[in-house]
């Protein structure tokens, strides 16, 4: 989400200084504008000094800049904010009994996860990303299901299975998790 977001913003943003900085370029080297454009001239400034001052003895004018540039300052932090945010979980505390605790890496635990979630049956592919705090993670699946597959028993067989082996053996009292099917696209079968 956060890579389409970006590249959405920096394309309107490229966009928008391409076509306004083409537009006042053409307008200052003599080319030929549409009559609608606010330039017309190599000596017309972006900016007049009525345009500048035009609105300041409004009672609107400062509460409405003011408003406009604290939504620019929450977006700009949102995103912000969002580039820190990691998407994965790089580690897993482990309670080891002995007072310190381990570290798993998430990959790792994602791995065996996955693996073992991919050995069910009617399942051709598992992908597993963990998320949330390095002391409460959370794990969302993706299952590939087969066509022949029938979901609430491989929902069962994950939860009792691979889930299960997965809290036990990190130590975990939960491990919540969302788990996504989709079915594994096939050719048409031929009837004679």
């Amino acid at each position: 989400m956060i890579k389409t977001v970006n590249r959405v913003l920096l394309g309107l943003a490229g966009l928008v200084l391409v076509v306004v900085g083409g537009a006042v370029l053409a307008t200052g080297l003599g080319l030929s504008v549409p009559s609608w454009w606010p330039w017309d001239g190599t000596d017309d400034v972006l900016l007049s000094k009525g345009d500048r001052t035009k609105w300041r003895d409004e009672g609107w004018w400062w509460p409405a800049v003011i408003a406009a540039l604290a939504v620019l300052v929450v977006l700009a932090l949102w995103w912000l904010l969002a580039q820190l945010r990691r998407g994965r979980l790089a580690e897993v505390l482990v309670d080891s009994g002995d007072g310190e605790g381990a570290v798993l890496r998430g990959r790792a635990l994602e791995g065996a996860l996955g693996d073992e979630a991919g050995t069910l049956d009617g399942v051709s592919d598992a992908k597993v990303t963990l998320t949330g705090r390095r002391t409460a993670p959370r794990a969302r699946v993706r299952l590939m299901m087969e066509p022949h597959a029938a979901p609430g028993s491989a929902l069962r067989g994950l939860s009792e299975g691979a889930l299960t082996h997965a809290r036990t053996s990190a130590g975990l009292e939960e491990l919540p998790t969302e788990v996504r099917l989709k079915a594994v696209k096939h050719r048409a079968e031929r009837v004679s």
